[in-house]
């Protein structure tokens, strides 16, 4: 009987997920991204001279940082100029290098699709072309702020929708300009759209396999942050982009993390994210991930909602919240809320 239960949910899964998207794209199986960014190969094979370059796909954020510091400004310029790919990825490399960095391998693409993102006063953090391509914005002064927040989106996010015109105060680049505004000065906003997520709705969305890929790469920016001495961060973790967050939870050292549109972080209750942040969580009246439930079995279904009791994450008002995407509008009861998280407030 407990079998034949489970396989109506996850029959009751699939349905959900097509009913509750009504109008969504067709879904397409994703292909990861992962392992070291494009021209590693040729920066490994040049050198500074008296000491190698750090491998991208085996040292660590704070290797990075010291090789970097023992460089004279001139040799470092040289190695932006001459591999903007590879140093703009490099998580803990100055942030004024990676700044150049990917707006040199922006327009190196020489794509209509991305070239917005090397316009005059962009702050990208990180940019690789490959596949739909994947991106990191900074918005506010992340080398002196005293907080920092990292919104960490869900499906059909990539390099070239990153700042799409689309409803305002959605899509990466929307959200963490309206939490930066509400936030105030003293608080930098990344948008990171540094994983491959899913298109549509469909298995790619019902299972973890882009999330866990997605995870390891944001364990690493958060540790290439730390590395560059930015504060602790906090995560806000919308849709999918929250299974990213509570795979990586017990691999980041951030203060807080929120979930919010949220289909389950794989986990089933806050203990089981092991981790010392303080866990929250916001779902508003009319958000269609209400209808997909919340089961987890065969590898499909991400586990219990974050926004029941049982689960235990500290709840959020969101009862003015429009829809799925609505949840960083201004004046809201979670904007409000996200930005006195994101400023290190409401303890």
């Amino acid at each position: 009987m407990r079998r034949f239960a489970r396989t109506l949910a996850t029959a009751a899964l699939a349905a959900a997920v097509v009913a509750g998207t009504a109008g969504w794209a067709s879904a397409d199986t994703q292909t990861a991204v992962t392992g070291p960014p494009p021209g590693t190969a040729s920066w490994l094979a040049a050198a500074v001279p008296g000491q190698p370059l750090p491998d991208p796909a085996r040292a660590s954020p704070r290797e990075v940082a010291r090789f970097f510091a023992g460089l004279d400004e001139e040799r470092a310029r040289d190695l932006v100029r001459s591999h903007p790919l590879v140093v703009g990825s490099l998580d803990g490399a100055p942030l004024p290098l990676r700044y150049e960095a990917n707006r040199l391998a922006v327009l190196a693409t020489g794509e209509a699709r991305f070239a917005s993102l090397a316009a005059p006063g962009r702050q990208i953090l990180a940019f690789d072309p490959r596949g739909r391509g994947q991106v990191a914005e900074v918005f506010g002064d992340l080398e002196r702020a005293a907080h920092v927040a990292v919104i960490v989106p869900g499906a059909d996010n990539d390099a070239a929708g990153h700042d799409r015109k689309r409803a305002p105060h959605t899509g990466p680049a929307g959200m963490a300009r309206s939490l930066r505004s509400a936030a105030g000065d003293a608080t930098a906003v990344i948008a990171w759209t540094g994983y491959t997520t899913p298109v549509g709705v469909g298995l790619d969305a019902a299972d973890g396999r882009l999330a866990r890929a997605g995870a390891a790469r944001l364990a690493r920016f958060t540790q290439g942050l730390d590395a560059v001495g930015a504060p602790d961060p906090v995560l806000l973790c919308h849709s999918y982009g929250s299974v990213v967050c509570g795979l990586a939870a017990r691999h980041t050292d951030a203060t807080d993390i929120v979930a919010f549109g949220s289909p389950g972080m794989q986990a089933a209750t806050v203990s089981d994210l092991h981790t010392r942040a303080r866990v929250w969580a916001a779902r508003g009246p009319s958000d269609w991930i209400s209808n997909v439930p919340n089961v987890e079995f065969a590898g499909l279904g991400h586990g219990a909602d974050p926004t029941s009791a049982a689960f235990g994450a500290r709840r959020i008002p969101a009862a003015d919240v429009a829809g799925h995407t609505g949840y960083l509008t201004p004046g809201t009861q979670s904007l409000k809320a996200f930005a006195s998280i994101a400023a290190g407030g409401t303890r």
